[in-house]
């Protein structure tokens, strides 16, 4: 049985004082381990707050993005290995909001994949289509391509240390969320593209759902077949709701 995952995207949220509380109210809880792994992303100049107060503890840390270049003048980027300093495990790559705010194309997506798998990071892919792409019924045509464009520039290789998350852009901070057979539906679709190329990679692959998880829908969610654990956005912001969500998994 594939380990579940559930990962607390904080987005641009938080401060010195409201970190340490939460993060606090994680190491009481999760901080020993349990039936799940679980891990933060913070913005990065609480970087060096979450290795602090997170080292020697069962919770991971990781970064919302990172560039696609190992160093050089590149003003405002931060490489895989300025991020390893900090002791981060995972990365973001490809979330939406850095798709469709940041231009971030599939060839962009998949360098920084490639970065961060170069760099010693565990790179969490994001794939996942808009409303107007699902209502048109070419969901899995946009996921393949954001997929494909990945195993092109790292190989089936690059995957072996990596995790894929399925945000559906049209349920991502509007209250909206795909019904678990939705999910399911796409995240078994993920799971037989990599298949293609290496069965047993497939098999063992965590591919997290991120979508307004909730701690009212994550039991739901996390009891499909395909879904190892969530991505979680707003809910990650509340202990209470993101310890509920980790109690889920």
């Amino acid at each position: 049985m594939r380990r579940k995952l559930v990962a607390g995207n904080w987005k641009m949220h938080g401060g010195l004082a409201r970190n340490r509380d939460l993060l606090q109210s994680l190491i009481q809880a999760v901080g020993k381990g349990g039936k799940s792994d679980s891990a933060v992303f913070v913005p990065y100049p609480y970087l060096a707050q979450a290795q602090d107060m997170l080292k020697g503890t069962a919770i991971a840390w990781g970064a919302q993005s990172l560039s696609e270049h190992a160093q050089g003048a590149y003003t405002g980027e931060v490489s895989a290995a300025m991020l390893v300093e900090f002791g981060c495990r995972y990365v973001i790559v490809g979330h939406s909001e850095r798709r469709s705010l940041y231009g971030e194309s599939n060839e962009t997506v998949a360098a920084k994949f490639l970065a961060a798998v170069n760099g010693g990071l565990t790179p969490i892919l994001c794939l996942g289509e808009t409303l107007a792409q699902r209502e048109q019924g070419v969901t899995e045509e946009v996921i393949g391509g954001q997929f494909d464009a990945v195993l092109q520039a790292a190989g089936v290789g690059g995957f072996a240390n990596a995790v894929i998350a399925y945000e559906p852009v049209w349920a991502i901070g509007t209250g909206r969320t795909a019904t678990p057979q939705q999910a399911q539906d796409v995240h078994a679709f993920i799971r037989g593209r990599l298949a293609v190329s290496d069965p047993v990679l497939a098999e063992r692959m965590q591919i997290l759902y991120g979508g307004s998880v909730k701690p009212q829908n994550a039991a739901e969610l996390f009891g499909m077949a395909d879904i190892d654990g969530g991505l979680i956005g707003g809910a990650s912001l509340v202990a209470q709701d993101f310890l509920a969500i980790c109690a889920a998994a």
